[in-house]
């Protein structure tokens, strides 16, 4: 009677194994949505105790002076976190996949995968750059000279 219980036990405990493994494939395979999001790399590291993946935020802007929307993504692809880093300071599409209930953050820790990135270029073909706002001056400093030029005394 004993050992009928345990091998009861034991294929229902292979059996929830199995099924937790085929839910894990069907949410890492399965696409929810696609689509791209352009913007500005603001933070991007790899992160994780034992499975490492690469977890960033792009600042969209819609307008210049606008308050930026944030969009955090996953990379799991090593080729495309490299892509990504070349790019940083420049505005890029990212082209990302949605995975819905994917059942640990062991994989990723948003749902929304990238899985290509590309530059987004002016109509001369050069790349976007992040615009570079100027430094503001403090009362009673003066700003640094170039050389060649000669700096204001103060008094």
């Amino acid at each position: 009677m004993g050992k009928i219980i345990l091998r009861g036990f034991i294929i229902a405990l292979v059996g929830l194994v199995l099924l937790a493994a085929a839910w894990t494939w069907v949410t890492l395979n399965w696409t929810y949505s696609e689509g791209e999001r352009a913007g500005y790399i603001q933070k991007f590291s790899r992160k994780g105790w034992l499975c490492k993946t690469w977890e960033g935020e792009v600042a969209m802007v819609t307008m210049p002076g606008a308050i930026p929307e944030k969009f955090e993504f996953s990379v799991r692809d090593d080729a495309v976190a490299a892509r990504i880093n070349a790019l940083a300071g420049n505005r890029m599409v990212l082209h990302y996949q949605q995975h819905k209930f994917v059942p640990s953050s062991c994989f990723a820790e948003t749902e929304y995968f990238v899985v290509d990135v590309q530059p987004v270029v002016d109509n001369a073909g050069i790349p976007q750059q992040r615009p570079v706002s100027p430094m503001p001056q403090l009362p009673g400093t003066a700003m640094p000279s170039l050389p060649g030029q000669s700096m204001p005394t103060t008094r």
